[in-house]
Formats: structure tokens, sequence, C-alpha cells
């Protein structure tokens, strides 16, 4: 009897660590979407800066400044440099699907909303810095399952709901696309 109450203890053992291991993906997806979600809102603000003053969307030099700022802090935090430039280009093409979106949609309106402006130097971009801070740390916590066979459906569940219309939804699934990282089947 005490060799089936071991076989008993392990099985039960066994099933609370896998339990554990598969409660913890989510609990580090859910606010690394959210973060990347509230990043996206910020796009909206953008594209009014953007509306304002005729600039184009595509701002290359900032960009590039952008990753560049990225893949140092990557390094600081001992994650891939070349993982984190992906991820921050992601959530870059990401907000300027937004903004292209609702430019689009103001020129066809012949107008953009009514609502306050902040400065796009001042104040905006300052809070993207701080959100590429969070968001690299909830990125690093999340890091270990995107390798896991089932990221793509957790990803899927957590991303459900989060966005208020069609535009902000195709831009969270462009901003996620490469959290999970398929590996290759061999025939």
């Amino acid at each position: 009897m005490p060799h089936v109450a071991n076989l008993l203890t392990a099985a039960l053992l066994s099933v609370l660590a896998t339990s554990a291991h598969a409660a913890a993906p989510g609990e580090t997806l859910k606010p690394l979407l959210e973060t990347l979600n509230e990043r996206l809102n910020i796009g909206d603000l953008v594209a009014l800066t953007k509306w304002d003053s005729g600039k184009p969307v595509q701002d290359s030099p900032r960009e590039a400044q952008v990753i560049a700022n990225a893949r140092t802090l990557a390094t600081e935090r001992k994650l891939d440099p070349e993982d984190v430039a992906q991820l921050i280009a992601a959530q870059m093409e990401a907000n300027k699907l937004v903004q292209y979106g609702l430019l689009a949609q103001w020129q066809a309106a012949g107008a953009a909303p009514d609502t306050p402006r902040p400065d796009l130097g001042k104040q905006i971009r300052p809070r993207l810095d701080e959100l590429q801070t969070r968001l690299l740390q909830q990125y690093a916590a999340f890091a270990p399952y995107r390798h896991d066979a089932n990221c793509p459906a957790w990803l899927a569940k957590a991303r459900s709901g989060l966005t208020r219309d069609a535009l902000h939804e195709l831009a969270l699934t462009r901003a996620t696309g490469e959290l999970c990282v398929r590996v290759a089947k061999s025939l």
C-alpha cells in the first residue's frame, strides 16, 4: 500500500505543478496585453497631433531612436536585444496602423474629433517612454512562455475583449504578432 500512496502523492504533486505552471502565463500575459493596449490607445492622441500639424505618420528617425534605446534596455535587463527590437518595432507598426486608420476616418468625415490635444514632444512621448519601460518588465516576465505550444491560444484568449473597435483589435493583433514563437516541427 505505501507504493500506491507514493504514486498517488507523486501524481497529485505533478497535477499541482502543472496547474501552477498553467496559471503563470495568464498572470504574466494579461498585464503585458493591457500595457500594449494602453500604448495603442495613445496612438489616437498621436493621430490627433499629426492631423493638426500635417506631419506624416512615418517618423523613421524617431523609430530608429526608440529601437536603439530598447536594445540598450534589453541588454541591461538580460533580454535578447533582437527579440526586444522586434517587439518594439511591432508596437510602432501597430501604433501607425491606428494612426493611419483614424486619419483616414477623419479625412472621410472632413474633421477630427474636437478633443484636447496633448503636446507630442512634452506629454505623449514621455508617456510612451514610460510605457516602454513597463512593457519590457512585463515582457521579461512572459518571455519564458513564448515557445510553449499553448502560447497562441493563451494570447487569443487574453486579447479577447480588450479593444473597443475593429481598428484597435487589428492593431493589437499586430502588436502581439511576435509574442509567441512557433517551434518548427520536424518531419
